[in-house]
């Protein structure tokens, strides 16, 4: 749970205090001119008191002990009936929130989950009910946990915007603990933006947007780049966690990721030196979470291209969608499977430094109002039949150094 939202019961036992210590003075319930006087400074001093206690809880959460977020992303196709036993297993794990990585539906065709709800659906109809449906079949079963939402390639694929992205999750962009980051960040800073920023208990999270071949465009790069430097001198910040759709170019499914577009690779390697620049100055942890490919796998930026340094990353695509076969070289993945669904489960050290657990969810994981929804044979289709023959081919490496930041 967010130390915000105990600020209230911190806030009810300062009252409670307050009180005690008020009736106890001799003259509350009568006094002279000057009693009452001294009675009202008095009762401002404790109501500052109060509200000093109540920010510094807000600012200074406990971080003594470890705790848990989750993650994963890729939730089109099968993600109706997926997503709702994710839900179920993150809420068991007592994970402070659930971060979505992108693609929630399919858009450029019919996801087969809904078209088994839907199968007279027109794809006017469809388009017009994909992200109400997401938001409905996969947001909801999270219950009060907090849920954030990165932008995936599915979600620029023709009719959608960007525009029209803003506008359907503007609740969960706007969060009140993204907002106040912004404010905190530029008072003047209004406009919702498909990139952010959170900090949590000594770590900063930062989602970044490269679902469409022109990012990262300048403006987030510039915006990153003050991030960096900021958590840089910020010395409550131990940990970042960079966490986008598709993972930094040159990883072992590169075939699958920012090497895609010639901006994304090109902006996508120097936001990949520039976290390398921040660890080796800071000595502060940095993490790289993406989906994008349908499978789950670690390490995976230690690869030929990143020899000298390579910094820990995750791919955890599983989350509903259509599953792809793994690269061909994935020697330096620990973890590395395919033909599953699940979340991968971070927990935070005190220090900031992170563990990962994959976990999975099986076919009796899924709750039964959604088997009664869909059909037990639907349900197993989607585990057992929900997989494609791609392949993502690995890194070609670039000649000559590393981008230099700018």
């Amino acid at each position: 749970m967010y130390e915000s939202a105990k600020i209230p019961l911190q806030g009810a036992r300062c009252e409670e205090k307050m009180l005690d210590c008020w009736e106890s003075l001799p003259f509350v319930k009568s006094g002279t001119r000057k009693e009452v006087s001294i009675r009202f400074w008095i009762l401002a001093l404790l109501v500052v008191l109060c509200a000093t206690a109540s920010l510094v809880a807000q600012e200074q959460p406990n971080s003594a002990a470890s705790w848990k977020f989750a993650v994963s992303g890729d939730s089109r196709n099968c993600g109706n009936i997926v997503m709702p036993a994710i839900a179920q297993g993150v809420g068991r794990d007592g994970a402070a929130f659930y971060w979505h990585l992108g693609d929630y539906r399919a858009i450029y065709t019919f996801d087969e989950d809904y078209l088994h709800t839907h199968p007279a659906s027109t794809i006017s109809d469809y388009l017009a009910a994909a992200w109400p449906d997401f938001i409905q079949h996969q947001l909801k079963p999270f219950g009060d946990l907090p849920v954030f939402l990165a932008m995936g390639n599915h979600e620029m694929i023709f009719p959608m915007t960007r525009e029209q992205y803003v506008a359907q999750f503007a609740d969960w962009l706007d969060q009140a603990v993204l907002r106040r980051q912004r404010l905190a960040d530029n008072p003047d800073d209004h406009l919702l933006k498909t990139y952010y920023h959170w900090t949590e208990r000594g770590v900063d999270f930062i989602g970044m947007d490269n679902a469409s071949a022109e990012e990262f465009d300048a403006a987030q790069m510039t915006w990153l780049k003050g991030v960096l430097a900021h958590d840089a001198k910020d010395n409550s910040i131990r940990t970042v966690v960079l966490g986008m759709h598709a993972a930094l170019p040159d990883s072992l499914s590169a075939g699958h990721s920012m090497n895609d577009s010639a901006q994304e690779q090109s902006s996508g390697r120097i936001v990949y030196a520039e976290l390398l620049a921040f660890r080796h100055s800071t000595k502060k942890n940095v993490y790289v979470l993406a989906s994008h490919s349908h499978f789950v796998m670690n390490n995976i930026y230690a690869t030929a291209c990143h020899a000298a340094d390579a910094l820990p990353g995750w791919i955890v695509g599983s989350a509903g969608a259509v599953r792809y076969r793994l690269p061909q070289d994935h020697a330096a993945a620990t973890v590395a499977m395919t033909d599953l669904y699940g979340y991968l489960l971070a927990t935070v050290a005190p220090d900031g430094s992170m563990t990962f657990e994959f976990k999975q969810v099986k076919e009796a994981d899924v709750p039964g109002s959604v088997v009664t929804e869909f059909s037990h044979e639907q349900v197993n289709w989607c585990f057992v039949q929900n997989k494609a023959s791609y392949t993502p081919a690995g890194p070609v490496c670039p000649a000559g150094p590393t981008p230099a930041t700018h």
